[in-house]
């Protein structure tokens, strides 16, 4: 009795070690470095972080004050802050979210600081190059329905379909036609206001890093730069052209060369969203329907 007595104490002192020893995971079996509970060491192989999507780390169950894991939407590393309720980038290794389709080649990431300090991309999403006139159409870049992803409807020549969307991602990149007014003429059915809101938002089709501009962000620049007109929109820092748009209900194009639409982030208070356009007389800061096809310009949060 007594010989078991002692193999117990003995195995619950072992346990007790192993709970607070360091740990070194090597291959060449050195010891842990003093000042660290785990200590990982290879030339051959890497450490791989938990990897999901963005609604399976948004199923976590109370998640834990500094718990990283590894978003495979946005292709960026994560820590949760239980302060702040919410997650944080940290580090992305991927310059578009994954998934995305680019219609002619990845759009460069280029920067340019505004008189207002914001950092804004120079060129509009999908656009081969900067502006170098307000009719410059390799700078035109693509036409997004508010709140999609890049799956493709954005590039000027995808086709139109008739079949609204009942969830955030329609499974296919076609431009979605919407002529029915009892969803306020949007591509999804029912709408979803929350969509493209945030560096972090659902179907944010910019950079690691960048997000959709809010109405109040376009009107910090347009007084900043002083700009009254798509002509002043091109001569600015922001170089931004007459891109067009492309229409809800027919899919055609409308004012290329003429004028500019810039989506923003925000909402309107009658189903749409505000945007900005760029007239060859003045500056509008109006709304619009979301089946509607608008450029995007990002701006670094």
């Amino acid at each position: 009795m007594k010989s078991i007595r002692t193999f117990f104490v003995i195995i619950a002192l072992i346990t007790t070690y192993s709970l607070e020893a360091q740990v070194s995971v090597s291959s060449d079996g050195s010891e842990p470095d003093s000042s660290a509970m785990l200590d990982v060491k290879s030339t051959s192989k890497g450490v791989l972080f938990s990897r999901m999507t963005t609604a399976q780390r948004d199923a976590i169950t109370d998640p834990a004050e500094s718990l990283l894991i590894f978003n495979i939407t946005t292709q960026c590393y994560e820590g949760y802050s239980t302060q702040d309720m919410q997650w944080y980038s940290f580090g992305c290794i991927g310059s578009y979210p994954h998934g995305a389709v680019h219609c002619v080649a990845r759009t460069v990431i280029k920067d340019v600081i505004s008189t207002t300090g914001k950092t804004w991309m120079d060129r509009n999403l999908g656009a081969s190059q900067a502006a170098t006139s307000s009719i410059d159409s390799l700078a035109y870049g693509d036409l997004y329905q508010w709140g999609r992803f890049a799956d493709g409807h954005q590039c000027r020549t995808s086709t139109t379909t008739n079949t609204l969307s009942p969830t955030d991602n329609p499974g296919h990149g076609n431009f979605i036609l919407s002529n029915s007014g009892h969803n306020n003429y949007d591509w999804r059915d029912p709408q979803n206001g929350y969509l493209w809101q945030g560096v972090n938002g659902i179907n944010n089709p910019c950079p690691n890093g960048y997000r959709l501009p809010t109405n109040a962000e376009w009107e910090a620049e347009i007084v900043s730069l002083n700009i009254q007109n798509v002509a002043d929109a091109c001569n600015s820092l922001l170089k931004l052209p007459a891109s067009g748009n492309r229409r809800n209900h027919n899919g055609l194009f409308a004012g290329v060369n003429l004028y500019g639409d810039y989506w923003s982030s925000t909402l309107n208070d009658i189903g749409g969203s505000k945007l900005v356009r760029f007239n060859v007389n003045n500056v509008e800061l109006s709304g619009d329907v979301r089946a509607c096809g608008y450029s995007v310009r990002c701006i670094k949060d």
